[in-house]
C-alpha cells in the first residue's frame, strides 16, 4: 500500500463506470448492491461528471467514499458541494460534507461491511492487501470520505 497517493486508477475503470452508470439508470442492481450515478459540476468547465457510487448508511447518515485517492469525481464534489444522485427514474439532491479524517474513521472502517464490492475494488487498485476493517480505517485522510445530506 505504499505511497497510495501516487497509484493511477486501473485502465478498465472508465469502461467499468460506463456500464455502472447505464445499469444504475436502468434501476439494476449489481451483486445485491444498489448503485446510483452521482453527477457534480466539473470544478473546469461545469460540464456534468458522472460516476456510478455506492452510498452506505451509519447511523441514519448516508456516506461516499472516494475509492481512489485524488479521483476526479472528489475534485469536482469538493468544488461543487452539492450533486445529483440517480437510481432509475429518481433523482435527488445532496449537499457533500467532506468528513475530516479522525470523523471518517468509523466509517471507513465499516465499509468492507457495507459496500463488499468495494473491497475487490480496493484490493485490485491496491489500496489494501486483504481487505480488513484496519486497513480501511487506515485509508483516512487518503480517500476521500463524504456524508450526503438532503438539499
Amino acid at each position: 500500500m505504499a505511497g497510495a497517493e501516487a497509484l493511477e486508477p486501473p485502465r478498465w475503470l472508465k469502461p467499468a463506470n460506463k456500464v455502472f452508470i447505464a445499469m444504475s439508470r436502468l434501476g439494476l442492481s449489481f451483486c445485491g448492491e444498489s448503485p446510483v450515478v452521482l453527477t457534480v459540476p466539473g470544478r473546469k468547465t461545469g460540464a456534468p461528471r458522472s460516476t456510478p457510487v455506492t452510498p452506505m448508511t451509519l447511523d441514519g447518515k448516508r456516506y461516499v467514499v472516494g475509492g481512489f485517492p485524488g479521483a476526479d469525481w472528489v475534485r469536482n464534489a469538493r468544488a461543487a458541494r452539492e450533486a445529483t444522485l440517480e437510481r432509475g427514474r429518481r433523482s435527488e439532491r445532496v449537499r457533500m460534507v467532506e468528513l475530516p479524517a479522525e470523523d471518517a474513521r468509523p466509517v471507513l472502517r465499516a465499509f468492507p461491511t457495507e459496500v463488499p464490492t468495494g473491497v475487490g475494488f480496493m484490493k485490485r487498485s491496491g489500496l489494501v492487501t486483504d481487505g480488513r476493517p484496519e486497513e480501511f480505517e487506515a485509508l483516512a485522510g487518503r480517500c476521500a470520505v463524504f456524508r450526503l445530506d438532503p438539499l
